[in-house]
């Protein structure tokens, strides 16, 4: 592979910087740097430094030790106007959650904080023709400027956002996982706009996960791992073994640790032909008893909508569902939870628990008969059968009553998947468990599936950190543009083969 060095015509420049926050090493010693024209792929894992070296260049933190320089300049390190100071020689950026306001217009949000005004009141007038211009940038000129935001596709939504990133003078443009959530026809549009944008001599730091769209998009790379950055590489010389390496480094690809096997032959579910659009068509996927399944797949590749379609959550458009030996062609979450479903939401705070209740009232909001006496829930009950799954699921809390708002994420995340302990389910859907939560809490909650599979119940565990799969499952199914692309199974599940199934077609 061969790099590129930086020089002083760059657009951006970062030098050496280092970020900590608190005993975490965000940033150690990163250079980079990215010229005119530029589409600069920024790659790495979650945690890798990708985010914090955004920030830097943002201006919405500083470093603890380095230089920044944009445009030519070195950035004060005043904090106060760091922020100013990057958008005022032309830094952009569009972050993957997207900040439009739903209920104004489009010409409204491309102006948003800096509105035309004219004796003293808002000037339509050139707020349109401006937003019009605006919008044939990215090629949304088919649009009305008065059109409000939430009658919008996905795709005109992002590109609205790109738009208002154009607008003025910008030299370099930060798009953030621009195409995560769209369709690779909606991507198209995308695409065509940040050639555009390299046409016209602006800088564009491309940060994605989706290698196929990054081979087409991007002359140059810079990989992310913990906290630093590899130097600049060509991308047309790299292959995708030497992207694999760069993001994961050496003695990773090792098979993982001999799980003891608890899976039967009976199928407890499957799904056939599932399709549920925009995101999943197609998909075959079957789940045994006493299995622990991951779901593997990149931002964007339709892994939570599987399990909520699965769940019925969300609507399906076709398929066929076996659950516990009975078919489906359609279905609903009360109906699946009547027989035997668990399911965890990805957000736990805003979807999993309730905060102002206590840790007992949490558990046993799932099966409120078992711990009911004459149709009156029994406080005794409640309580007897809550601190019992306290204690086999090592939740750390005070009293069975103490609010659940005022546990750690882990023993939050514990006590949502005890809910279903309970329950009694059979089944179990964690949709990232292990998300914000500390290591010995992952540790646990590796330990609670496999237990849980060992006492005959099924378990798809859906998770964004592929280093934790092979830890805990017995088969892992990669899902890759709203299909099943590839199945992996103990002992050959690695970091690396997921690494590859995940981001190359093969």
């Amino acid at each position: 592979m061969n790099t590129i060095s930086t020089d002083a015509s760059a657009v951006a420049e970062i030098r050496g910087a280092v970020k900590r926050y608190g005993g975490v090493l965000a940033l150690d010693h990163v250079d980079f740097a990215i010229h005119a024209g530029e589409v600069r792929a920024l790659l790495g894992k979650n945690g890798a430094g990708k985010s914090t070296l955004i920030r830097l260049l943002t201006g919405a933190e500083r470093p603890d030790a380095g230089e920044i320089h944009l445009g030519g300049s070195r950035v004060p390190d005043n904090p106060d106007t760091l922020a100013r100071h990057a958008a005022g020689v032309g830094v952009r950026v569009v972050y993957q959650e997207l900040s439009l306001v739903p209920d104004m217009s489009i010409e409204e949000n491309l102006y948003l904080g800096a509105w035309p005004r004219k004796a003293g009141v808002l000037d339509y007038d050139a707020m349109r023709k401006g937003a019009s211009a605006a919008l044939a940038r990215v090629g949304l000129d088919n649009l009305d400027p008065r059109q409000w935001v939430a009658t919008l596709t996905a795709a005109e939504r992002q590109l609205v956002e790109i738009a208002r990133a154009l607008m003025g003078q910008p030299r370099l443009v930060i798009l953030d996982e621009p195409t995560s959530s769209l369709t690779d026809r909606e991507s198209r549009r995308v695409l065509d706009a940040v050639r555009q944008m390299s046409a016209n001599g602006i800088a564009v730091i491309y940060v994605s996960h989706r290698m196929k769209e990054i081979r087409e998009i991007a002359q140059t790379a810079t990989v992310m791992r913990d906290g630093r950055a590899s130097p600049t590489h060509r991308l047309a010389e790299m292959t995708d073994a030497d992207i694999v390496e760069l993001m994961l480094g050496h003695g990773q690809t090792a098979a993982q640790e001999t799980l003891r096997s608890y899976v039967r032959d009976e199928i407890a579910l499957s799904v056939t032909r599932l399709c549920a659009p925009p995101k999943l068509v197609d998909v075959e996927l079957t789940l045994k008893r006493g299995e622990v399944l991951g779901i593997a797949g990149l931002l964007g590749s339709g892994r939570s909508e599987l399990v909520r379609a699965i769940a019925g959550l969300d609507p399906v458009s076709n398929g066929e569902l076996v659950f516990r030996g009975k078919r489906h062609t359609r279905w609903n979450y009360r109906q699946l939870l009547a027989r035997g479903l668990g399911f965890t939401p990805e957000s736990r705070k805003e979807q999993g628990i309730f905060p102002q209740l206590g840790v007992d009232e949490n558990i046993v909001l799932t099966a409120p008969c078992k711990v009911s006496r004459y149709g009156m829930l029994s406080a005794a009950r409640v309580h007897d059968a809550a601190a019992a799954v306290i204690r086999s699921m090592g939740i750390k809390a005070g009293t069975p009553a103490i609010p659940i708002s005022t546990l750690s994420g882990g023993n939050q995340q514990k006590a949502v998947i005890g809910r279903w302990v309970h329950a009694q389910a059979q089944i179990l859907l964690l949709d990232e468990p292990t998300r914000g939560v500390d290591v010995d809490a992952k540790q646990q909650i590796y330990t609670i599936m496999r237990a849980l599979a060992a006492e005959g119940n099924s378990v798809i565990f859906v998770s964004s950190e592929l280093e934790e799969l092979p830890l805990v499952c017995d088969r892992v199914a990669v899902i890759r543009d709203g299909r099943i692309a590839e199945e992996l199974t103990a002992p050959a599940i690695t970091t690396q083969a997921l690494m590859v199934a995940c981001l190359f077609e093969t």
